[in-house]
């Protein structure tokens, strides 16, 4: 690796300076640090962003190829959670992105999934076990134990639950949190768990809740939950207990920007530079005890250049010394990809997503735009011939979940505020078994779309009428062995048809893959029914 030298306005987060200079580097590390005062460069050099919460499987693309998009936004490490291949493959997923990772500069701290299955009420590909939890954490280098969805169980200290936590804790790594809506006193026992942080607060009262009871808080804004406006004033009042993260990015999302959005966005809502920058490529590190360089001497070299501090327009990216992104172009090269996957269930028949009325009033789920939550609501059944259908004049849809890893009939339920007025939608991306999701206006436009993933062995698509066409996505039904932008393109022409199609969600197919996520409050739809999780436990479609 050969030497190099960056000249500019150097911007010292550690130690609240500004000062221009040259950075040195040798090997993909920081020799030394030249200060030139007196000098004027037109050009800032920081310390990398870092995402400290991705699904990278969410982005559609293996961990190296979003490397080659992120990096182009500044972004030089990422805190990843695995378990959405990993309730599909178990740990050959794992090992699966980790070795695709190991092959760019671009530095990824994996956790061991906690939560594989996440709950007993849904059909999951594999499972983790303790014992497995301590094989990746010792064995397979994994950074931190990943969210602990199972808030419930953390609250009962059920033996499994804390069994997972005890490894970790024994391993001295960080144990990360996922408790939406807890507050108060529950806040207090979840964190006294040792559970170090949560990426799931929707308001200011819930988030300082957390940090009171000692937990970091992750600001979140993602494709599909958009938290940001709610909790952007910790910024400024708890720097140091704060980080950034997207959760879940879809790949045209990640091709428009990323963490370097939160941080243009901060600065232009007049929050500390310093603070804003603190939150963005400091904490995480610190947190995460992540191998990843802050511009001091002995460091590695993962630094970007930004044309000034308001617009943050991202000039050159360097991971590890090495040049990764410039002027807005990757230049990372893809990675050849062999496929793993693990589908099995069969082609479906109209008949098997029809609803046949035992009742007039049903539960519904009502979905919000930005929102991971929903409510549960109870209204009356449209029903034609026995049978239910779709209500469009009150915009209530029919969703089903089909098992992937069985061949068996699909759960049914219906789905409030999805707007389409025709056509329907599938995806083998539904959290967090990854079972085939799919809403509709018609029983034979659901079929066709889930049967299109079905004939792709994972994907997403969409059908209108006999029109039906789909994005494969070969590794775990999850991601694409695609260019990330043209698997951005493609995503985004289909989206664009969905919502010519009526809805006016702003990512229709990520709002759909978390529709099956039970733990994420009130009502969603597993492969085995409807499932409620402020009671935890399944609950039956008919009210009457």
């Amino acid at each position: 690796m050969s030497s190099l030298s960056i000249s500019g306005n150097i911007v010292d987060v550690l130690h609240k300076t500004i000062f221009p200079g040259t950075i040195y580097i040798e090997e993909g590390r920081i020799q030394s640090i030249g200060r030139h005062d007196g000098q004027e460069y037109n050009q800032y050099i920081l310390p990398g962003f870092i995402d400290a919460h991705v699904h990278i499987e969410s982005s559609m693309l293996v961990p190296s190829e979003f490397a080659r998009l992120a990096t182009v936004h500044g972004t030089v490490a990422t805190v990843s959670d695995p378990h959405e291949i990993a309730n599909i493959l178990g740990i050959p997923g794992v090992r699966f992105m980790l070795a695709n990772a190991a092959q760019t500069p671009f530095s990824i701290a994996f956790g061991a999934p906690s939560c594989v299955p996440a709950t007993q009420f849904e059909t999951a590909g594999a499972e983790i076990t303790a014992a497995e939890i301590r094989q990746l954490l010792q064995e397979d280098g994994l950074s931190y134990l990943s969210e602990m969805m199972n808030f419930p169980g953390v609250m009962q200290r059920d033996s499994q639950v804390m069994a997972k936590i005890q490894i970790a804790a024994e391993l001295g790594v960080p144990i990360d949190g996922h408790a939406p809506g807890l507050s108060g006193e529950a806040a207090q026992s979840y964190a006294a768990a040792k559970i170090t942080t949560d990426h799931e607060c929707y308001t200011l009262a819930e988030a300082l809740d957390k940090l009171a009871a000692g937990m970091k808080i992750l600001i979140r804004e993602g494709s599909a939950a958009k938290n940001y406006l709610a909790l952007h004033s910790l910024i400024d009042s708890h720097p140091y207990q704060c980080m950034f993260c997207s959760d879940d990015k879809h790949p045209d999302d990640l091709v428009r920007g990323h963490i370097n959005q939160l941080v243009r966005r901060s600065v232009k809502l007049g929050h500390d530079l310093m603070n804003v920058l603190q939150i963005a490529c400091v904490n995480p590190v610190l947190h995460y005890n992540l191998n990843v360089g802050l511009l001091q001497v002995g460091d590695a070299a993962d630094l970007i250049v930004v044309n000034n501090l308001q617009e943050f327009t991202v000039q050159s990216t360097y991971c590890k010394g090495v040049l990764v992104a410039k002027a807005g172009k990757a230049l990372l090269p893809s990675v050849a990809v062999t496929p793993i996957n693990r589908f099995m269930t069969q082609p479906k028949q109209v008949e098997d997503f029809c609803l046949p009325a035992k009742g007039t009033t049903v539960r519904v789920i009502e979905v919000f735009d930005g929102q991971l939550i929903t409510k549960e609501q109870h209204l009356p059944a449209l029903i034609a011939s026995d049978r239910v259908i779709a209500d469009l004049e009150h915009d209530i849809l029919k969703l089903v979940v089909v098992n992937r890893y069985q061949n068996l009939p699909p759960a049914i339920a219906l789905i409030k505020n999805f707007s389409l007025q025709r056509g329907a939608i599938a995806s083998s991306i539904a959290h967090d078994s990854h079972n085939i999701i799919a809403v509709g206006t018609s029983d034979e436009e659901i079929c066709n779309a889930v049967n299109a993933v079905i004939a792709a062995q994972g994907g997403i698509a969409v059908a209108e009428n006999s029109h039906v066409e789909v994005l494969a996505l070969p590794v775990a039904g999850l991601m694409s062995i695609a260019d990330g932008y043209e698997v951005a393109k493609r995503y985004a022409e289909l989206d664009t048809w969905v919502k010519r199609l009526g809805c006016k969600l702003s990512a229709p197919f990520m709002t759909l893959a978390f529709m099956a996520l039970l733990v994420i409050p009130e009502l969603k739809l597993s492969d085995k029914g409807l499932f409620n999780s402020q009671d935890f436990q399944l609950v039956p479609l008919w009210i009457d």
